[in-house]
């Protein structure tokens, strides 16, 4: 049985409001997917842009070497193409583009087909107080479970 592998960026919740989520595809070489599927991928520090050609392209994911590759392994932080309808790709274009809106990749996981698929939305940064409002109600929401926790024992 094959373990689910699915990579996170946690943090991207916390530093952007989500507008808007998608499903791409990515291009990959055969050592970058035996990575992946051992779970050697970060998307943390990661973001997406558009090239002159109006393809979308993930920047600075690490995908650690295969262990078992030899001279054809792959670079770790390389530029990866995503793959998305083209009206997909228009109008996250068009919105980055006029309305200064960012894409950030928020999970990594592998289909039952076997294929890696990356969800990305288009964001907006939070400001500092938004941050701090978010700490707030994860705080009271812990604080709030804890006392029902003691209430119910």
């Amino acid at each position: 049985m094959q373990q689910k592998i699915n990579i996170r960026n946690k943090r991207a919740r916390f530093e952007y409001e989500l507008i808007e989520q998608y499903q791409a595809g990515i291009v990959l070489g055969g050592t970058e997917i035996k990575s992946i599927r051992l779970g050697k991928a970060q998307i943390t520090e990661s973001f997406c842009e558009f090239n002159e050609r109006g393809e979308l392209f993930i920047v600075n994911m690490q995908i650690d070497e295969y262990s078992h590759g030899s001279h054809y392994n792959h670079k770790p932080k390389a530029v990866r193409k995503l793959l998305l309808q083209k009206k997909e790709l228009a109008k996250l274009h068009k919105e980055v583009k006029n309305t200064g809106l960012t894409i950030v990749p928020l999970q990594m996981y592998i289909t039952d087909k076997g294929f890696a698929k990356l969800s990305i939305a288009l964001a907006k940064g939070k400001k500092l107080y938004d941050k701090r409002e978010a700490i707030k109600e994860r705080d009271s929401k812990k604080d709030l479970a804890r006392i029902k926790k003691n209430f119910n024992a």
